[in-house]
């Protein structure tokens, strides 16, 4: 070949290279050309300038891959320099960045790993099985040993090859385990520096042997300082956003606390309004009951009510007494199941509270609150709470507040007894004097004082046994101020005109709240009730001579009326009241005799009359001895269980015998022709 035709061959081979270069062919295609040139005999001289034009154009082509790779790293920095100008959150901003990392150096998986209080959070790429896991917890090997360990003794890139097959660093089963698992092979670390602090680690991983060349660390080393910044900046926008949710949250309490606290202020006021404006213990209840929502029981030492809003349901005593006992001790509000430890602070240590275990009540107990009424060292009663809700901290401070209404109320009902003690004692005196005083001056008197002689009232007689009286007295003042009635001291013995119908109940009250006053025995006679000023002399009288008989019979310390005296109190009684006793002994079966057309009453009289004996009773009566069996079943069902026990029966026998005798009676004064109805003909009748 001549030497033109050889320049033109030559020409044309790298005219062909040229061509693949420009078309971006891939590095098969100058191997195949180079692989025809040797099959074609191509001559020595040529050849080798064939293969001088191909190794030229390689390195041409790794230059433009490197000034690719340059370009797409400046991008993937610039736009992670931009990034730093969003919201981003923390988590989605190093997302972002290990997506970025794993793109520009065409790699398998990546991740970013933050040191956190309880381990390391690590943030995926979305290649691989690990990918798209989101942040999760890893050991702190991961950081500790391994690469991640010689990044933070060096403070530099560190990478390997062949990670498992690599000896240069400490190997932990577990992280062994991950990249044996992922089949990862070169591993790239480079730390995130904020500066002389590693916050983070910044990994890569191919599942490939890999160098990674001085321009890919260099390319991560930046990318990665990026990543420092963004995440100190995203970790102090979420440390303010934080705070600033904190700030909104401590504002909006602030604010309900406040509100809370001027309702409570202004309920407090209504409440100390009601007070000065002489509101009486049931005005306070309602006003405590309608601010906190609740069901308010006022009660006294003794556990009597003295005012309410209504009845609370299911209440357990046992429980309210122990958290009485407790708000005493403490001197604040205790929830009911509760020990003496907590107060209007329990918002914040019983949180999520649901009860004791096994305890059937525990959401009412959740719900019902005591609060003790305490004037000094002086234990005036307690406050019982059942709320719709259970209570806040500034409900809670809201009943402590209207304990405190009710011992100033109590403070001044005692203050106010004391001062009209003598005109009340005086008005009393009168009322039993004998020959009494004017009716109208009497009447005149008890109205100024806001009592009527009119409506029904009872008289009731309480005998200290043993100790000093004045305690009792000063009691009694406060006592019969607070039930809208008089008071005096005759012979040694507490004298009370109380509103009322029910002088057995009287009696009791009494006894119940003065007893434990005391702290010893308290004898207590009713009688009652009466209607008129001049009924209360002869109740004083019934009320004395019950007080004594109880104390013949041995029943010191005890409390009772007239009429729970039975037939003693018919003897005691001034009026004699035989209807009343015949009704209270054996009312109910004359009642089921009228209505039903039966012989329990005559089977009662033949059963007394034979002995207590059923067959004799049967052969009077002319029946069967089941029959009058049964009749006695029918009247123990009507008079109680108790029926035939001594004292009971006796009652029951004194009451036939009063009974037939009216019959007897009522029959001859119709014999004599005498129109009028009579009680007895009404009882025989059922007319009752």
């Amino acid at each position: 070949m001549s030497h033109h035709g050889a320049d033109a061959s030559g020409s044309a081979d790298a005219l062909a290279v040229l061509e693949l270069l420009a078309q971006q062919a891939p590095q098969e295609r100058f191997a195949e050309l180079l692989d025809k040139a040797r099959a074609d005999d191509l001559p020595e001289p040529q050849l080798a300038r064939l293969e001088r034009a191909v190794h030229l154009a390689t390195g041409v082509r790794h230059s433009q891959a490197r000034r690719e790779q340059r370009e797409a790293g400046l991008d993937a920095l610039a736009d992670t320099a931009r990034d730093l100008t969003l919201p981003y959150d923390l988590d989605g901003l190093l997302r972002s960045i290990a997506r970025r990392a794993r793109r520009l150096l065409d790699l398998d998986l990546t991740c970013v790993t933050l040191r956190g209080t309880h381990g390391v959070r690590i943030v995926h790429g979305t290649d691989g099985a690990l990918a798209g896991t989101g942040p999760v917890d890893c050991p702190g090997a991961f950081e500790e040993d391994g690469l991640g360990g010689l990044v933070h003794v060096l403070g530099a890139p560190v990478w390997t090859e062949d990670y498992l097959a690599d000896e240069r660093f400490a190997h932990t089963p577990a992280v062994d385990a991950v990249v044996r698992d992922e089949g990862l092979r070169g591993v790239v670390v480079v730390p995130l520096r904020a500066g002389d602090t590693v916050l983070g680690l910044l990994y890569g991983a191919d599942r490939r042997a890999r160098r990674y060349t001085a321009g890919e660390l260099g390319l991560l080393t930046s990318l990665a300082d990026l990543a420092a910044v963004a995440t100190e900046k995203a970790g102090l926008l979420d440390q303010t956003r934080a705070e600033v949710t904190e700030l909104e949250r401590d504002s909006s309490r602030a604010r309900t606390t406040l509100t809370r606290m001027r309702y409570i202020g202004e309920a407090h006021r209504r409440i100390m309004n009601l007070i000065l404006a002489g509101g009486d213990l049931s005005n306070v209840a309602k006003a405590a009951g309608d601010a906190l929502d609740a069901c308010v029981l006022i009660r006294d030492p003794g556990g009597r009510t003295l005012a309410s809003t209504g009845e609370i349901t299911g209440l357990d005593e046992e429980a309210v007494a122990k958290a009485s006992l407790d708000a005493h001790a403490g001197r604040r509000p205790v929830r009911t199941g509760r020990g003496g430890h907590e107060g209007y602070e329990r918002h914040e240590t019983y949180e999520g509270y649901e009860g004791h275990e096994g305890h059937e009540g525990h959401a009412d107990d959740e719900r019902t609150w005591v609060a003790p009424v305490i004037a000094g060292s002086e234990d005036l009663g307690v406050i019982v709470v059942r709320a719709a809700t259970p209570l806040t901290g500034e409900d809670e401070r809201l009943l402590e507040l209207a304990a405190q209404s009710v011992a100033f109320l109590l403070l001044i009902q005692r203050s106010t007894a004391v001062a009209e003690g003598p005109v009340r004692d005086e008005l009393l005196d009168d009322l039993l004097a004998e020959p009494q005083h004017a009716p109208q001056q009497i009447a005149q008197r008890a109205r100024r004082l806001g009592i009527d002689l009119r409506k029904p009232h009872v008289l009731v007689v309480a005998r200290p046994e043993g100790g000093e009286q004045g305690r009792a007295v000063v009691w009694a003042s406060s006592y019969a101020y607070r039930m809208a009635g008089l008071k005096t001291v005759q012979g040694g013995c507490i004298v009370l005109l109380l509103p009322g119908v029910d002088a057995s109940a009287a009696a009791k009250a009494v006894s119940g709240e003065l007893a434990p006053l005391l702290g010893h025995p308290v004898s207590v006679g009713a009688a009652g009730p009466g209607w008129s000023p001049d009924s209360v002399v002869r109740l004083y009288q019934e009320a004395m001579r019950c007080l004594d008989a109880m104390s013949a019979l041995g029943g010191t310390g005890a409390a009772a009326s007239v009429d729970d005296l039975g037939f003693l109190g018919l003897l005691l009684s001034d009026d004699h009241d035989v209807d009343g006793f015949i009704e209270s002994a054996i009312g109910p079966v004359l009642d089921y005799d009228a209505e039903r057309f039966t012989d329990l009453t005559r089977t009662l009289e033949a059963y007394f009359a034979s002995g207590a004996s059923p067959t004799n009773a049967a052969e009077a009566l002319h029946v069967h001895p089941n029959t009058v069996s049964r009749r006695l079943e029918r009247i123990g069902e009507l008079l109680g269980p108790e029926w035939q026990k001594p004292g009971q029966v006796l009652e029951v026998q004194l009451a036939l015998r009063l009974q037939r005798t009216r019959d007897v009676l009522a029959r001859r004064r119709a014999a004599l022709g005498d129109p009028r109805p009579s009680a007895a003909t009404a009882a025989s009748t059922g007319d009752r």
